[in-house]
């Protein structure tokens, strides 16, 4: 069993969401954390009958039968928006806790439902980190992905033709997200083109035979969904011309490998340094939220191609990731421009690099020596 970092301590006695794509590990860590806990799942049909045809049944229940000091867990909240007027009831009146479980607002959202009025804390759960993972393996990384089923398997790509085919079979069927799914499938295919690279919405929506305003609500879908994050471009008072437009990651490698249909990942192969980018991108993402420090990601690129991959928040600790096994004078362009144009904290070069070094005030670290400082609280001084 993975050791997860997301443990929820920092809710105190408040009630929570705990928002996650399918199958990062959400009831596991659940059930680790609150093996006590009254528990109702969503996803088991005679529950979902039960409290979707009567949400008092849940204050009903837990009046007769008070949870004390434990929270309540309710897993896939989403399928059921009423339930959570019962929710804020329980906690304004009768001060009880819950964990709040699921992989998508968006129905809530959308329908009105209820979001508990800031009364409830919100976090996340990603796919597996590198401090999670007992004898870390990158190629099995790059190759598999990071979802914990997905992670140890020896043929992920079955895993992955059966989660592409259950998201669009339950997340945008079931829930009606979009009622063409087979343009949705298109789009899917279409986007993966578009990971980790500047999104152009007309061409997707030419590819796919669909309108402009549609994409948008697509991509829209993936974010709600949890299945893919925007990162935004840095702006603060550009004395270059930048550009504007955010990027776009899938939530996990392997789901973008699959899309893309790339075929094994090995060190100096075309997708190498595609996929080692974005699984960067995933661990920062997620010590972002992990760390308590919630720092803004952006990326810098100008119209003359200086670019950067990322930027971390305020402190402006900017990141370029090359999957070379030897950084050399050219790769620290865009950084130096980057440098030129604003103050800094660091700059630092992720590599397949042997040994951490300096090169003109940039360092340069092995991908594995630069998380060790990250997830050890190292990079930001």
């Amino acid at each position: 069993m993975y050791k997860r970092r997301q443990k929820l301590t920092r809710r105190g006695r408040e009630s929570c969401f705990l928002w996650g794509a399918r199958q990062s590990g959400k009831s596991t860590l659940l059930q680790e954390l609150f093996p006590d806990s009254s528990k109702y799942d969503l996803l088991l049909s005679d529950q979902f009958r039960r409290l979707g045809s009567r949400p008092s049944l849940l204050r009903e229940e837990l009046l007769a039968n008070p949870p004390g000091n434990l929270p309540v867990v309710i897993d896939e909240v989403q399928k059921i928006p009423a339930l959570l007027d019962e929710v804020q009831w329980l906690i304004v009146n009768k001060r009880i806790q819950f964990i709040l479980c699921g992989s998508s607002a968006r129905k809530l959202k959308r329908g009105g439902g209820n979001l508990l009025g800031g009364r409830a804390l919100r976090f996340e759960l990603f796919p597996l980190v590198y401090p999670e993972i007992p004898d870390f393996e990158l190629s099995r990384a790059l190759n598999n992905g990071l979802l914990p089923r997905h992670y140890p398997a020896e043929n992920a790509t079955n895993l992955l033709r059966a989660y592409v085919g259950e998201y669009l079979k339950e997340e945008i069927a079931a829930e009606a997200l979009t009622r063409n799914i087979p343009a949705f499938s298109r789009f899917l295919d279409a986007a993966a083109f578009s990971n980790g690279e500047v999104v152009s919405y007309q061409n997707i929506a030419s590819e796919c035979g669909v309108s402009g305003p549609t994409v948008r609500q697509y991509f829209q879908i993936l974010e709600d969904t949890l299945l893919a994050r925007f990162v935004p471009s840095f702006q603060k008072r550009p004395k270059r011309r930048v550009v504007q437009s955010p990027r776009f990651y899938f939530f996990d490698i392997g789901l973008a490998n699959f899309l893309l249909k790339r075929g094994e990942i090995v060190p100096s192969g075309e997708a190498f340094g595609k996929a080692f980018e974005h699984f960067i991108y995933q661990e920062l993402a997620a010590h972002s939220h992990y760390s308590g420090l919630h720092y803004p990601i952006a990326y810098w690129r100008t119209s003359s191609q200086f670019e950067v991959d990322f930027i971390l928040g305020d402190r402006q600790v900017a990141i370029e990731v090359k999957g070379t096994e030897q950084v050399v004078a050219h790769h620290l362009k865009g950084l130096k421009a980057f440098r030129e144009e604003y103050k800094i904290q660091q700059a630092i070069v992720i590599s397949q690099d042997p040994k951490p070094r300096i090169m003109d005030g940039i360092s340069i670290l092995p991908w594995e020596d630069f998380l060790k400082r990250l997830w050890g609280g190292n990079i930001f001084k």
